[in-house]
């Protein structure tokens, strides 16, 4: 498992150095395709106790996963899933409401579209780097309560 530290300098110069550096480690030692959900985000980013704001609804830090996204759009093949991770990088990305009871409640047309993004994103560059992409993708899918079929999986 890797651990990257975001604090408020990083996230507010936009700074993506820290992943930057865990990427092309991973490249240089050819260990991205076993990297698969390794990657967990810890934030070093001090707030006002009376600040109510989940991490996905303040502003600066939801920018710096833009521009994440922008630079590596086959994040979500490196982040660790089950820690919940792919859930709050969608969550930075995709507009949604935060209810403290139900959790997160994503708007089902953008995350209809991120999901399709990533989709098609992932199968490209999970053919480039030679890696079995079928199976991953339906997972990620269902992770966002979406179904893929087989045959629409065979036109990637």
């Amino acid at each position: 498992m890797m651990r990257i530290t975001l604090d408020r300098e990083c996230l507010h110069g936009l700074d993506l150095s820290p992943v930057r550096e865990v990427v092309n480690r991973l490249f240089k030692q050819g260990a991205i395709a076993t990297s698969e959900q390794q990657i967990s985000f810890d934030f070093n980013y001090p707030r006002d106790p009376a600040d109510p704001r989940e991490l996905s609804e303040i502003p600066e830090i939801r920018l710096w996963f833009v521009r994440l996204d922008a630079a590596y759009p086959w994040m979500p093949f490196l982040l660790d899933w089950k820690a919940g991770e792919l859930a709050r990088y969608a969550a930075m990305l995709v507009p949604h409401q935060f209810n403290r009871s139900e959790g997160i409640r994503y708007n089902p047309e953008a995350l209809e579209i991120f999901v399709m993004h990533k989709v098609f994103i992932l199968a490209d560059w999970l053919k480039q780097q030679g890696i079995p992409s079928q199976s991953r993708l339906q997972s990620m899918a269902q992770m966002f309560g979406y179904e893929l079929d087989e045959s629409f999986l065979k036109l990637l």
